[in-house]
C-alpha cells in the first residue's frame, strides 16, 4: 500500500485514475500557475443503474421527439412549408446530438468519466458535439429573427420567405457551426487528449471565439428579438383595446348600421337607400379592419409567448454550462480542467436537455404539429392532411361565428 502511495505521488496526470480506484487522492499538478488534477466519478451499482436509466430515457425521448418533428414536416403536406425549414434544421441538430453525442457521454459518465474510445475518435466526438449543439443554438437564433420579421413586416417578408431563401438560411447555420468545429482539427487549438481525458481545447483565444459565436452572440440576438416582439405585441394590445370602442361622435356611423337604417327610413324614405348603403359599407370597412387588427394582435401575442418560452428554456439550459466553459481556462489553465467532474457533467446534461424540450415547445403552440403528433403516435397515418384541413376549417368557422356574435 505504501508503494501505491509513492507511485501516486510520482505518476503523471494520466495515471491518477489508478490512484482514485485504490481510494487514494490523485496527484495535483501545477499547470500555468494553477492546480488541477484528473478526476473520476465514483458511484455504486444502484447509483449507476439510476443514472443510466435517467440518461437513457433522456436520450430516447430526445430522439423520439425530434424524429416526430422531422417526420411531420417532411411527410405531411400542410406542414411542408418554407417557414418550417428552420424548425426541421433545429430538429435535425437536436436529433444529431441525441444520436451522435449523448450515447458516448452516457457511457463515459457511467464508467466514471474516463474516455475509452481512443484519441482519434476523441477529436471526431468533440467536432460532432460542438457542431450539433452550435447548430441547434444557431437555429433557435435564426428562428427568432424569422419570427420577428414575420411580425414587423407582414406584407413584404412572406414574399421573401420562399424555399430558396430558407434553404440558404439553414445552410448558413450549419456552415457557421462548422467554422467553430474546424480550428482544433487544423492546428489552431489542440484538444486535450492524453488517452484517458477527452476535453475541448482550452486555448484562451479559441475559448472566447467559440463560446461567443456558439452561445453569447445568439443569446443576445434572441433576447433582442424577443424584446422587440414583446414591445410590438404590447403596443398592439393597447391599440386593440382602444379600437374595440367607437369614438365619440362616430356611433351613428359605426357598427349599429341596422338601427341607423331604420331611423333614416322613418325620416326620409327616398334618401334611405343611399344612406344605408354608405353606412353598411362603412360598417363592413370597420369590421374588416377590426378582424385584421385582431389577427395581427393574436399573431403577435402568440409569437411573443412562443419566443419567450423558447428563449427562457434555452437560457436556463445552456447559460450555466457556457459560463463555466468560458471561465475554465482562465482559472484552471490550458492543459486540464479543475472544475469538479460531477458539476461539469450536470451542467452539460442540462444543456443537452434543451434538445429534448424544443420539439414540445413548438408543438404546444402549433395546433397542426399537435394534431400530427397525436395521429402519428396512435399509428393513424392515413388522411392526416385531410384531418388537418378539416381542423383548420373548423377553427375558421368558429372564428367567423365568434366575430358575428361580437357584432
Amino acid at each position: 500500500l505504501l508503494s501505491v502511495h509513492v507511485l501516486c505521488n510520482l505518476t503523471p496526470l494520466s495515471l491518477s485514475l489508478q490512484c482514485a480506484r485504490l481510494g487514494t487522492r490523485p496527484q495535483v499538478m501545477e499547470t500555468n500557475g494553477t492546480q488541477c488534477g484528473e478526476q473520476i466519478l465514483s458511484s455504486g451499482w444502484a447509483e449507476k443503474v439510476l443514472i443510466g436509466g435517467v440518461l437513457t430515457m433522456l436520450t430516447l425521448s430526445t430522439i423520439c421527439g425530434n424524429l416526430l418533428v422531422v417526420i411531420s414536416v417532411c411527410f405531411v403536406k400542410k406542414l411542408r412549408q418554407p417557414s418550417n425549414y428552420l424548425i426541421v434544421s433545429l430538429a435535425v441538430a437536436d436529433l444529431s446530438v441525441a444520436l451522435a453525442v449523448m450515447p458516448f457521454v452516457s457511457i463515459t459518465d457511467l464508467i466514471g468519466g474516463q474516455w475509452i474510445f481512443g484519441q482519434f475518435f476523441c477529436n471526431v466526438f468533440i467536432a460532432m458535439d460542438v457542431m450539433c449543439c452550435t447548430a441547434s443554438i444557431m437555429s433557435l437564433c435564426v428562428i427568432s429573427i424569422d419570427r420577428y420579421l414575420g411580425i414587423t413586416k407582414p406584407l413584404t417578408y412572406p414574399v421573401k420567405q420562399n424555399g430558396c431563401c430558407m434553404a440558404k438560411m439553414v445552410l448558413s447555420v450549419w456552415l457557421l457551426s462548422a467554422s467553430i468545429t474546424l480550428p482544433p482539427l487544423f492546428g489552431w487549438a489542440q484538444n486535450v487528449n492524453d488517452g484517458r481525458v477527452c476535453l475541448i481545447s482550452q486555448d484562451f483565444g479559441y475559448t472566447v471565439y467559440s463560446t461567443a459565436v456558439a452561445f453569447y452572440i445568439p443569446m443576445s440576438v434572441m433576447l433582442i428579438m424577443y424584446n422587440r416582439i414583446y414591445r410590438a405585441a404590447k403596443l398592439s394590445a393597447a391599440k386593440h383595446t382602444i379600437t374595440c370602442f367607437p369614438r365619440e361622435g362616430e356611433q351613428e356611423e359605426s357598427l349599429d348600421c341596422v338601427g341607423a337604417a331604420l331611423k333614416l327610413q322613418r325620416e326620409v324614405e327616398e334618401e334611405c337607400s343611399t344612406r344605408v348603403s354608405r353606412l353598411l359599407k362603412t360598417g363592413e370597412h370597420h369590421q374588416r379592419r377590426k378582424r385584421k387588427n385582431q389577427s395581427i394582435f393574436k399573431r403577435e401575442q402568440k409569437a411573443a409567448a412562443t419566443l419567450g418560452i423558447v428563449v427562457g428554456a434555452f437560457t436556463f439550459c445552456w447559460l450555466p454550462f457556457f459560463l463555466v466553459s468560458t471561465a475554465r481556462p482562465f482559472v484552471c489553465g490550458v492543459e486540464c480542467s479543475c472544475v469538479p467532474l460531477w458539476l461539469e457533467r450536470t451542467l452539460l446534461w442540462l444543456g443537452y436537455a434543451n434538445s429534448l424540450i424544443n420539439p414540445f415547445i413548438y408543438a404546444f403552440f402549433n395546433r397542426d404539429l399537435r394534431t400530427t403528433y397525436s395521429n402519428l403516435l396512435r399509428c393513424r397515418y392515413r388522411n392526416i392532411n385531410r384531418k388537418l384541413s378539416a381542423a383548420g376549417m373548423h377553427e375558421a368557422l368558429k372564428l367567423v361565428v365568434k366575430q358575428e356574435s361580437d357584432v
